[in-house]
């Protein structure tokens, strides 16, 4: 049976601005996104969006973050309240993209642009902050739901309309799904060098998981 095609639910940008989340506490933070009809994607990123922690967020193999549609449901029951769009700071909210299907590597074509995905997302505690909810960052962890990121092959113009269209998939294989199990159980090397060996791995990825693997075996040879 063919799968069903992938198409884009919400497509938000937003620069960062300051978060007020608890008894007089504020932030700056990007994940604050608008929706919008039309917006250039280049290879930093979308226009008119930006990150304000550029350690942990942002840069080329980061440019697009994408969340899957499907989940917000869940979410939703289990948080007991309605979350806003692009709750999780994404660009690109997403249907028939789950974290199990898509890998590390593959090739999309949105719009005019063109992106591959990168890495798994790794979630932090804004998340939290923004939505007002304390067991959602956890939950994303215990699920694997995190979402993905992607770079720009192809700068391009994108709309809420425009169609995804697969171009190509790595031979890999490997899973943003698998990558995250394995990522936060931080507990086999060799599935961690599995993944470090995809070669459109994000360079963070590869860096954390060398040190990961450098620790597990370390502490074997002791």
């Amino acid at each position: 049976m063919e799968k069903s095609i992938a198409t884009i639910y919400t497509l938000a940008v937003g620069m960062p601005k300051e978060l007020d989340y608890s008894k007089g506490r504020s932030m700056i933070t990007g994940i604050a996104k608008r929706k919008v009809h039309e917006v250039y994607l280049a290879t930093r990123g979308f226009e008119g969006d930006d990150v304000a922690d550029k350690k942990h967020h942002g840069g080329p193999d980061r440019a697009v973050c994408l969340y899957p549609a499907e989940h917000y449901e869940q979410w939703e029951q289990e948080l007991g309240k309605a979350l806003p769009a692009a709750a999780f700071g994404e660009n690109l909210t997403v249907t028939n993209m789950l974290e199990a299907d898509v890998c590390i590597g593959d090739i999309y074509k949105i719009g005019d642009a063109v992106i591959q995905i990168t890495q798994g997302r790794i979630p932090c505690s804004t998340i939290d902050k923004y939505t007002k909810a304390d067991t959602l960052l956890k939950r994303l962890i215990e699920t694997g739901y995190t979402g993905f990121l992607a770079r720009v092959l192809r700068e391009g113009t994108i709309c809420a309309d425009s169609k995804i269209e697969i171009v190509e998939r790595h031979p890999a294989r490997i899973s943003v799904l698998h990558c995250n199990e394995v990522y936060f159980e931080n507990k086999n090397a060799l599935a961690m060098k599995r993944i470090q060996a995809v070669d459109a791995l994000a360079m963070d990825w590869k860096q954390k998981l060398e040190k990961r693997i450098q620790l597990l075996e370390s502490r074997v040879e002791k």
